[in-house]
């Protein structure tokens, strides 16, 4: 298993280098993040915008629960934040029993459709020589998901 630190060490250059071929959004002539533009456009539904879980989604009858305060991952990790299990969450890999089961889940996993994106934009005519790398678009937008997360949180 990978600690923050090798984890950070192993993917400053690969994200960094990534985040700058990513474009960040442009709303209302104010620049966003790419993090933030993939939280307001993944989360902010059912986490709300601040990420205390009360986005309009989650009033919807079909949730069985209140959908996680994302601001307090820091502080219920003993003051770390933690990326693997986020990433794990975010990607698909950690199942989390308010999240239903893999077959069955409340909350998408964007680890699955953000690889369907990188192959769908590989396999265009109009891709540039070189191809986006499916993994390496997958961490890249996770990664900025986690550091808007990350932004979030509450001391």
């Amino acid at each position: 298993m990978l600690t923050i630190h090798s984890f950070r060490r192993n993917t400053t250059l690969l994200v960094a280098g990534s985040l700058l071929a990513l474009a960040s959004a442009n709303t209302n002539a104010e620049t966003m993040s790419l993090g933030k533009w993939e939280y307001n456009s993944s989360c902010a539904s059912c986490h709300g915008v601040d990420g205390k879980g009360e986005g309009p989604v989650a009033a919807s009858p079909h949730f069985t629960s209140k959908p996680t305060d994302l601001t307090t991952l820091k502080k219920n990790n003993e003051g770390v934040f933690p990326v693997d299990r986020v990433y794990e969450v975010i990607d698909g890999r950690a199942e989390v029993a308010l999240h239903g089961t893999s077959g069955a889940r409340d909350m998408p996993v964007w680890g699955y459709r953000y690889n369907e994106e990188a192959l769908e934009i590989a396999s265009r005519s109009d891709t540039p020589a070189k191809p986006v790398e499916p993994h390496i678009y997958v961490h890249t937008r996770i990664m900025a998901l986690i550091d808007h997360i990350l932004s979030l949180q509450e001391d």
